[in-house]
């Protein structure tokens, strides 16, 4: 047989490999996960250990038969999924379903898909670390635990389909807390003095009231800051104190996935998620043109800034090359650790760093190539030489009581910033050349008044920040606690904050009352720290789990006894009366929001929307009566007034014909079941019609096609582009 099969999880990566390793070797992916715990049960049991069972997916049975047969015909499995606990589990599972084939397995792990990475791999084949798998093993079944567990809770109190998470719900946490700070945040007044002085040349500066007697100063109100500033315009100001010196300023580490994820949201505007699907793009393998696919970054689930001693010699080398032997910092720096840092891999770095951005952009999309850039750019700057500033302090006596400053600083070395330049270009505000004891004029001077604000909301960077400080989750974790809470719409974005919704706050409360102590902040990074021992081997995961179940079991059981109470908190009586019965109408919650229902149920079933009716003039053809648009989950759309006992709908039409040929129905528009914008037809599904753009009765002047799309991008604004030639029009 001579052949040696290799697995890796995508497709993707196992086209770079293949690239590396060439005859003899058979590369195959498992795409993803090829067995997990059962999705209609529980699929653990507690009795006995908390013995998990597994199943096949049955959407990779296809695949599992394919990795059956090449592993028949191979003399050697190589496990090469990713060197994360994931990975590990995923490595462990392909063993258990491949075993039958008797053939040996080893595995292989490695930092970046590159040749001498790939081939160093395959020359030093190892065993499973079985500690990984059941760290990971353990975080599964815990997750399961508190989804299957709880999650059910959630639906006695609001609907069927909402979830709780363990990590994810610690997220949740913080969002509404944060929230509820600001509601309570009283504002402060508070008032600063400053203004432009000028000395005896004539030149001006900015001076600030700096301190008041030797202590900082605490201007309450308007009237003690006029009573100051009077004093001070009354005054003879002289130079007391001029300090000259130069401020260093280091860079920052290369990327961590935290970092990473961060900069990208600030810098790019990126979500976590799309991050790290960029990311794992680029880790896996890019094609190059005639140089086929290639692997341009290392493994980007990291929490280590430590890089080889390969890339850093090669980074020097460019450093010098591009940017000046003066710009190549010398030795290494002692980057510090993230708290609880495990330290197991390598930084987020280039594989290559002589693959410039400028060079290998053509090949990458835009997206693509903006966090290539980033990467590169930070990798090469934690290599370079600091920022050096010139950095001028004048204090300023105005009469005995009261002290100003001025603050002046220049660039002297830009460093570092040649590589990676700031976001924003730092204003340079030098001084004019100031001495003791010269005496000054002012220019300018008056009060300011200001109020004090709460904590922002948490944007995903800073949200992603705090989950790292705190210890809560992983890097492999934390776009998917972002993802989650935004898909099950218990926050919504506006701008960059995360802002949780009325439904979110409401889970979060019925949670609190019940889970709080599951769902604390200390006793989730605990939990991550338990997890990291199961791996190090200084726990046994069986213990970590019973340690996190005997709580959540006593608190599940609590529930049970107030579960009535919980759920009625969260049913507010309303002045409305049930146009059925009488009965006062009672806010519920349902997919669609909060509705008005009928205490009487199941007797009385009536209910309606919050939302005032819009009545359409026109008749339901069904049963007469007055048709109106309702809210659902998937959008607007209209229905019969009779709702139930009538159960007649139809779309909302765009009054645009479907594109179709021979189709007499009209576009009209719909969402996904994530909530995402689409545009279909009126006739679905006997016309499968589908635009992603909104189509617009408009004829394409250049094919003569009979419809365009609306499109609007930052680069170009509002356009209309025809989908069959491309054309594209500026209205």
């Amino acid at each position: 047989m001579n052949q040696v099969l290799v697995i890796v999880e995508s497709p993707a990566k196992a086209r770079t490999i293949k690239k590396y390793l060439g005859k003899g070797y058979k590369v195959k992916a498992s795409v993803g996960h090829i067995r997990d715990l059962p999705k209609k049960e529980l699929g653990i049991d507690i009795e006995n250990g908390f013995t998990p069972k597994y199943v096949n997916d049955r959407k990779k049975s296809k695949i599992v038969k394919e990795l059956r047969e090449e592993a028949a015909k191979s003399d050697e499995i190589l496990l090469a999924t990713d060197m994360d606990r994931e990975g590990e589990a995923i490595a462990w599972h392909l063993e258990e379903i491949l075993k039958k084939a008797k053939v040996p397995m080893r595995r292989i792990i490695f930092n970046e898909i590159t040749e001498n990475a790939i081939r160093e791999a395959v020359e030093n084949p190892h065993e499973i670390d079985m500690n990984k798998v059941n760290a990971q093993q353990a975080r599964r079944i815990l997750d399961r635990l508190v989804g299957y567990l709880i999650s059910p809770v959630l639906w006695k109190i609001f609907y069927r389909g909402l979830s709780a998470g363990r990590v994810q719900s610690v997220g949740l946490r913080l969002l509404c807390e944060r929230e509820e700070e600001i509601r309570q945040f009283v504002p402060a007044e508070y008032w600063t003095i400053e203004g432009v002085l000028k000395n005896s040349a004539g030149e001006k500066f900015d001076a600030r009231l700096f301190k008041i007697q030797g202590e900082n100063p605490e201007i309450k109100d308007g009237e003690s800051a006029s009573k100051i500033l009077d004093k001070i315009k009354a005054s003879d100001p002289i130079v007391s104190k001029v300090t000259e010196k130069e401020k260093k300023r280091n860079p920052q580490p290369p990327f961590i996935t935290s970092t990473m994820q961060r900069e990208a949201a600030s810098r790019l505007g990126f979500s976590a998620k799309k991050t790290m699907m960029l990311a794992q793009q680029l880790y896996e393998g890019v094609s190059l043109g005639s140089e086929g696919s290639v692997g341009l970054i290392s493994y980007m689930r990291t929490d280590s800034t430590r890089v080889s001693d390969d890339a850093f010699r090669q980074g020097q080398e460019l450093i010098a090359d591009k940017f000046g032997k003066d710009n190549v910092y010398e030795g290494k720096r002692g980057f510090r650790k993230a708290k609880r840092s495990q330290d197991a891999h390598e930084a987020i770095r280039p594989t290559d760093c002589f693959r410039m951005p400028d060079e290998i952009g053509k090949y990458l999309d835009k997206d693509q190539r903006a966090l290539y850039t980033l990467i590169w750019q930070r990798f090469l700057a934690s290599l370079a030489m600091p920022v050096v500033y010139s950095v001028k302090e004048v204090d300023i006596a105005s009469g005995d009581e009261y002290q100003l400053r001025a603050n002046g600083r220049r660039l002297k070395s830009p460093g570092f910033l040649s590589i990676f330049p700031d976001r924003k270009t730092e204003d340079e505000n030098w001084l004019p050349d100031l001495t003791t004891e010269e005496k000054l004029a002012i220019d300018s001077m008056d009060s300011n008044q200001h109020f004090t604000e709460p904590s922002p909301r948490y944007s995903e960077a800073s949200l992603i920040k705090e989950l790292e400080d705190k210890g809560i989750g992983r890097p492999s974790t934390y776009a998917s606690i972002i993802s989650i809470i935004l898909a099950r719409e218990y926050a919504s974005r506006e701008n960059k904050a995360l802002c949780p919704t009325e439904l979110g706050e409401a889970v979060w409360k019925s949670l609190s009352g019940s889970f709080n102590d599951i769902f604390a902040v200390d006793f989730t990074a605990r939990m991550e720290n338990e997890l990291d021992k199961v791996e190090d081997a200084d726990e046994v995961w069986k213990d970590v789990v019973s340690f996190f179940y005997e709580p959540l079991n006593v608190d599940l059981e609590v529930f049970k006894g107030k579960q009535k109470e919980i759920k009625e908190s969260f049913q507010e009586e309303t002045e409305e009366l049930c146009e059925k019965c009488g009965k006062k109408l009672i806010k519920k919650w349902s997919r669609n929001g909060l509705f008005l229902a009928c205490p009487g149920w199941p007797e009385c079933k009536f209910a309606r929307s919050l939302e005032e009716e819009e009545k359409l003039e026109k008749e339901c053809p069904e049963c007469g009566g007055d048709l109106a648009y309702k809210r659902g989950r998937f959008g607007r759309f209209i229905a019969c007034s009779n709702y139930p006992e009538c159960k007649y709908t139809e779309a909302i039409s765009l009054g645009v014909p479907c594109p179709e040929d021979g189709c007499k129905g009209e576009v009209t528009e719909k969402k996904t079941r994530r909530g995402k914008v689409f545009y279909g037809c009126t006739k679905y599904p006997s016309c499968k019609f589908a635009s992603w753009d909104k189509p617009i009765v408009e004829k394409c002047p250049e094919c003569g096609n009979g419809w365009m799309v609306e499109k609007n991008t930052k680069t170009k604004g509002s356009y209309h582009k025809c989908p069959a030639c491309k054309h594209e029009v500026t209205p």
